[in-house]
């Protein structure tokens, strides 16, 4: 952490590797990968993992590469500890300049208290929002002919972060949020063929919320989720968004994921037996950009309150995003939420402003031509 923050303020991009070199990298992203991938789905955390009456859990929204304002949330929350556990819900990188520099101290974390510090992905850790929001470039520049090594590394360590975690059985986390029920029906086999495939046709005539076991089964080891075809959970957890509407329904201003209202949540929360949803996702541009939602300028917001809980978004990076084409900037809060026991239930919110000044950096990506939230996808583009 100090050498990072040190080489931020010091050093230009291409000397990170004089600081941490790509053999050093290697070891890292290879130990923190083979954690990673026999994590399951969902992770659960609970007494059975160490989760106790003098344990608190810490849950972290999109930090986006803003690599000061981790450094300062670590020590505000207090490092990870026996009885201090964090969940990250995704989206380490693109748009801020140390997206990498986030990312590997994150796995750092991971790999030396593994049972401690819980990494979830978010939509970002993709092969087509890092190739469009400045990951890939940021990688390339600071690595120069092992860039594309690193870079591959670090798109096949996103491909095993979990989807979604559960604390204390009362809580879930995710970075969009719910997903829907696969209903599956085999094709008829036709007569003779004993050795003839069945081919699985995804039910799409009436959405339903998806089942923990079903979430569990979900294939997640993909460079970008598919928005088609049959593994439709692991998109739905990563992109989808709440609406004050009630309902279901897919999300057509994303183009992948789903739209659920506070019905939904309420179901969701019986049907799993929850308190609370905490989901990120969303900054203060997309809220600017979506009528009847509240806007994200403390860093968290209450989107749902229903019988059985509450729904809530939560947002990590302050005064974002770090390059912003206009004068006039957000100046939002970023936030993150304390669970404690005993039922680990009821969240206590600690709002932060950005660390200043910020150490001078130049943009990985077009950011005054490049759309400030992730609407308008390029799903042609995600296919290839």
């Amino acid at each position: 952490m100090l050498a990072f923050d040190w080489s931020s303020k010091n050093l230009s991009p291409a000397e990170l590797p004089s600081v941490l070199p790509v053999a050093v990298f290697d070891r890292l992203i290879l130990t923190g990968s083979k954690i990673l991938h026999k994590e399951p789905n969902c992770v659960h955390i609970d007494k059975g993992s160490g989760l106790g009456p003098e344990s608190k859990v810490v849950v972290v929204g999109d930090v986006h590469g803003q690599l000061h304002d981790v450094l300062f949330l670590l020590k505000d929350a207090g490092f990870p500890a026996d009885n201090r556990f964090f969940v990250f819900n995704g989206d380490y990188v693109d748009r801020g300049a140390w997206g990498l520099e986030t990312f590997l101290t994150l796995l750092a974390w991971k790999v030396f208290m593994p049972n401690r510090v819980f990494l979830l992905r978010g939509n970002h850790e993709s092969k087509y929002c890092t190739s469009v929001y400045g990951f890939e470039k940021e990688v390339l520049a600071k690595y120069a002919d092992s860039g594309k090594h690193v870079y591959r590394k670090c798109l096949g360590c996103f491909e095993g972060l979990p989807l979604a975690s559960i604390i204390g059985d009362n809580v879930y986390t995710a970075h969009g949020g719910i997903f829907r029920s696969i209903a599956v029906t085999p094709a008829k086999r036709a007569k003779g063929k004993k050795n003839r495939k069945i081919v699985l046709n995804p039910s799409v005539s009436v959405l339903s919320l998806g089942s923990m076991e079903e979430l569990l089964k979900a294939r997640r080891s993909v460079l970008d989720p598919p928005w088609e075809g049959t593994n439709l959970i692991p998109g739905d957890v990563l992109w989808s968004d709440p609406s004050m509407k009630d309902g279901l329904s897919p999300n057509k201003e994303r183009g992948i994921g789903l739209v659920w209202g506070p019905d939904c949540t309420e179901d969701f929360l019986k049907k799993l037996n929850l308190k609370l949803i905490i989901r990120s996702h969303e900054g203060p541009d997309a809220r600017e950009k979506r009528n009847g939602m509240k806007p994200m300028d403390q860093g968290y917001t209450v989107d749902h309150e229903v019988k059985s809980g509450k729904l809530i978004t939560l947002f990590s990076a302050p005064d974002y995003p770090q390059f912003q084409a206009t004068d006039d900037r957000y100046r939002n809060k970023g936030a993150y939420i304390i669970l404690e026991p005993p039922n680990f239930d009821i969240p206590v919110y600690c709002t932060f402003d950005a660390v200043t000044p910020r150490p001078r950096a130049n943009p990985f990506y077009d950011y005054e031509d490049c759309i400030d939230s992730d609407e308008e996808l390029d799903l042609a583009a995600m296919a290839t």
